[in-house]
């Protein structure tokens, strides 16, 4: 049996960052989106990169506790996942940030639509779905940050050990 060196490391790296969600952190400062989308761009194999970025949030929230938003928040990273696969065939920063950015616009409108819409917290019009976008603003900021840290840091981590692994396969 041949062991595929590339998808042992793209999956240990989206592992690492989903135990980094356990450790003590400012509200919204997460790696979920940048693993998101670098499970996509990086592992090939489609269902593993959806399974592995959502078991992982799935094994992190057994420990952090379940919620009833949890399923609009695991499709959002599904979509993150999916704008990685748009990227994957020419990984590069510039692609990986804007793909990264493509998914935190599209988490925050998702997630934000849906406390608008099942919250009952703000008015059932287009005002209220305004001011539920303009509260979550502040929120926004960290997950920008963290999206992009924990991204490009697994993306770089990632490029290193994989050079490391080719030129020692070629010597």
């Amino acid at each position: 049996m041949r062991v595929n060196k590339h998808l042992i490391l793209g999956c240990t790296v989206i592992f690492l960052l989903a135990v980094s969600r356990l450790i003590p952190h400012p509200p919204n400062f997460t790696p979920i989106l940048g693993m998101a989308v670098f499970s996509g761009a990086i592992i090939n194999r489609r269902l593993i990169a959806y399974l592995i970025p959502l078991v992982a949030m799935l094994m992190s929230d057994l420990f952090l506790g379940f919620h009833s938003g949890m399923p609009i928040i695991y499709f959002s990273l599904a979509l993150c996942v999916l704008i990685g696969t748009f990227i994957e065939a020419r990984v590069t920063i510039l692609n990986f940030v804007l793909g990264v950015s493509a998914g935190v616009i599209v988490f925050y409108l998702i997630t934000n639509f849906a406390v608008w819409y099942g919250s009952g917290m703000y008015d059932y019009s287009f005002s209220g779905l305004i001011t539920c976008y303009a509260m979550a603003l502040p929120f926004l900021q960290n997950t920008i940050i963290s999206s992009m840290i924990y991204g490009v840091g697994a993306l770089l981590i990632y490029n290193v050990i994989n050079r490391g692994l080719i030129l020692a396969n070629n010597a």
